[in-house]
């Protein structure tokens, strides 16, 4: 049994992690981080390791961005906090919702904060459900999501989540939310079957689900342009157009959930732009301030804010908000992030780094443990298999991923194993072509030693 140093038995006794394995954190402890810079972050022994996801997907600008740091103690130095209630308001905030409504794909009106993605996808439930409530459309309340989609752990949000871990024991999901298909091509099409018959295949699946349920009862579809955490799956070609050709035969709204895709993770400003998505609102959160403060946001088109508008003279207050709805230190980070991505041309940097990370990603398609790699942009997945040939995962039990996972730490990198066995990589957007160079060789070192563990263990049989 390895001895934990003194703050992994601090962090043991006192916090309890997220997305974490309880009873195996008791005897491996937590990487426990203490300074970052650039791509880089450095542990409290003083190793160095390159953080290849961005946190969680977020720190667009890297570590250490003097810029920002001054952002927030200025605003913290002049006004540390106000809030939105009963019509307050702040420059930042409103600075910050007049750049957003430039920025978005999205024909918006108003901008509604919150403090995080989860936050902003119960948000857009609440709106939904209000705006056909104020339409006199008191049946058309569901929500459409995706198995393997991720859209955050609340209540509502965690509902909209399709992936079974995040449901068991915690009486997940709500009534009210469906699922349909998930969009991997690689893994759940037919033999001989195109990207394009696919996505044919899962409109017609979702043209069918809501003639089922009723079309007078569906109020919305939600979807992440790129899936991310339920296994980074951009979608088969043509696939967004021809769900969206079904949803306005039926008058449902399209949530576009930008929280990993928007600010230039795709390649361009928002993940709707790469794929063609015209979402009626969008989601925004995590990379909006680089993940320097907390902050998440919502886009309200005009016939949404006229309905708002009328059931508020109704009742006498529009109900809802948060005590740091728009805080000011968050907005004041947030456009200073923005200005900074502005200037720096930051889509233009994805995408001339991205042919670099996409050939880099390719090249993993030969491991042995390789049995598909994916990706666009800078967000990239390398799915792990039993046997390449037949797609055979490894049973979850077995712990491949996360073994991928520890060995990469080992040899200098972060990264996450998501769905199961698919390891996660979206590094900060700032990454040049010899540190995305660096990231996949402490990759593909960290791949070579799980292979040789793998047939050691006897895991394929």
């Amino acid at each position: 049994m390895m001895t934990l140093s003194n703050y992994a038995m601090r962090d043991v006794e006192a916090v309890l992690h997220p997305a974490t394995n309880l009873a195996l954190h008791r005897t491996t402890g937590p990487l426990v981080l203490e300074r970052g810079e650039g791509v880089f972050v450095w542990d409290k022994e003083g190793k160095r390791y390159i953080e290849g996801l961005a946190g969680l997907w977020c720190t667009g600008l890297g570590y250490g961005n003097q810029e920002l740091i001054e952002a927030a103690r200025e605003q913290m130095s002049r006004l540390s906090f106000t809030h939105l209630f009963g019509g307050r308001s702040h420059e930042p905030g409103i600075a910050l919702a007049e750049k957003l409504k430039e920025l978005v794909p999205a024909p918006t009106s108003k901008v509604f904060f919150t403090c995080s993605g989860s936050e902003a996808n119960d948000t857009q439930i609440k709106l939904v459900w209000y705006y056909n409530n104020a339409r006199g459309l008191t049946k058309k309340k569901k929500i459409i999501s995706r198995m393997k989609a991720y859209h955050g752990v609340t209540i509502a949000a965690g509902s909209l989540t399709g992936l079974p871990v995040f449901h068991a024991d915690f009486d997940l999901p709500m009534q009210r939310v469906l699922h349909t298909d998930c969009p991997h091509y690689w893994r759940y099409a037919e033999e001989g079957e195109s990207e394009e018959e696919y996505a044919t295949r899962l409109a017609n699946n979702l043209e069918d689900l809501i003639q089922r349920e009723g079309p007078e009862t569906i109020a919305a579809f939600i979807a992440e342009p790129v899936m991310g955490a339920g296994g980074v799956i951009p979608p088969p070609r043509t696939y967004f157009q021809k769900i969206q050709e079904v949803l306005r035969r039926y008058d449902i709204m399209m949530i576009a959930d930008e929280v990993i895709c928007g600010f230039g993770r795709t390649g361009n400003w928002f993940g709707s732009q790469t794929f063609g998505i015209d979402p009626d609102t969008i989601t925004m959160a995590k990379a909006i301030t680089s993940a320097y403060m907390p902050l998440g946001a919502v886009t309200v088109s005009e016939p949404v804010y006229e309905a708002l508008l009328e059931e508020s003279k109704k009742l006498g207050v529009f109900a809802h908000g948060f005590t740091y709805t728009g805080h000011p230190v968050s907005c004041a980070v947030a456009l200073k992030t923005l200005e900074i991505y502005e200037r720096i041309d930051i889509v233009r940097h994805v995408q001339s780094v991205a042919p670099v990370f996409e050939t880099r990603l390719r090249a993993l398609r030969d491991h042995p443990l390789v049995g598909e790699t994916r990706g666009v942009g800078l967000i990239g997945g390398i799915e792990l298999v039993k046997n390449k040939s037949t797609k055979e995962s490894f049973d979850v039990r077995q712990g491949v991923g996360p073994k991928v996972v520890k060995l990469a730490e080992e040899e200098g990198l972060i990264c996450r194993a998501v769905a199961g066995d698919t390891i996660a990589l979206a590094p900060p957007l700032i990454i040049n072509g010899a540190e995305i160079n660096l990231m996949f060789d402490a990759l593909g070192r960290a791949l070579d030693r799980a292979e040789e563990w793998v047939r050691k263990e006897g895991l394929r049989g």
